[in-house]
């Protein structure tokens, strides 16, 4: 019997999280548990029952929600993952977790786990072009963080510029090839 691998995804506030509900679809289709962890920013713009509908699985999103074992939830999620997925990977995201900051479900399941992390960022481009988050990105890419995107595309404030997130394509893709 083939086991499955489990990927975390974490949605983070970003208009582009919508686009989470397709990449969840397309890994399910690849055979991936898909188990998703949900920022405060990403409920305003995504509900946790979409998320938990296509996935197939509780979402997680309260840090300090009890346990249904002993096991902490992020400490579990981290234990479990083949792959955590951030997608999309907002500026604040990318420098909290730069930073070591572990305030939501997301950064603290990514610190605490050991198995690869994508990186799919989502963002306006001034700020994805900014010297701090692009150092935050190379901060992350030396510590053996993995990114797909961003990509030039129409953004929410209505401008053509980098910041659009990658296809969903290649961030599946991307995906896939970092769990095998």
């Amino acid at each position: 019997m083939k086991i499955k691998k489990t990927i975390l995804l974490g949605v983070t506030g970003s208009i582009a999280s919508y686009k989470a509900c397709e990449i969840i679809g397309l890994l399910k289709r690849e055979g991936f548990d898909v188990k998703v962890l949900l920022t405060k920013e990403a409920a305003e713009f995504i509900t946790k029952l979409t998320l938990q509908t296509l996935s197939r699985n509780k979402v997680f999103d309260n840090m300090f929600e009890a346990p249904e074992e002993w096991n902490p939830a992020h400490i579990s999620l981290a234990e479990s993952a083949d792959l955590i997925l951030v997608a999309p990977a907002t500026a604040n995201i990318i420098a909290k977790l730069a930073g070591g900051i572990c305030d939501d479900m997301v950064t603290c399941t990514v610190l605490a786990s050991g198995a690869p992390v994508l990186i799919a960022p989502a963002m306006n481009g001034r700020m994805y072009k900014n010297r701090i988050t692009q150092e935050n990105i190379s901060r992350l890419k030396k510590a053996g963080y993995h990114f797909v995107g961003p990509e030039k595309g129409r953004l929410a404030c209505g401008c053509e510029d980098i910041g659009h997130i990658a296809d969903v394509r290649e961030i599946v893709k991307e995906a896939k090839r970092l769990v095998k």
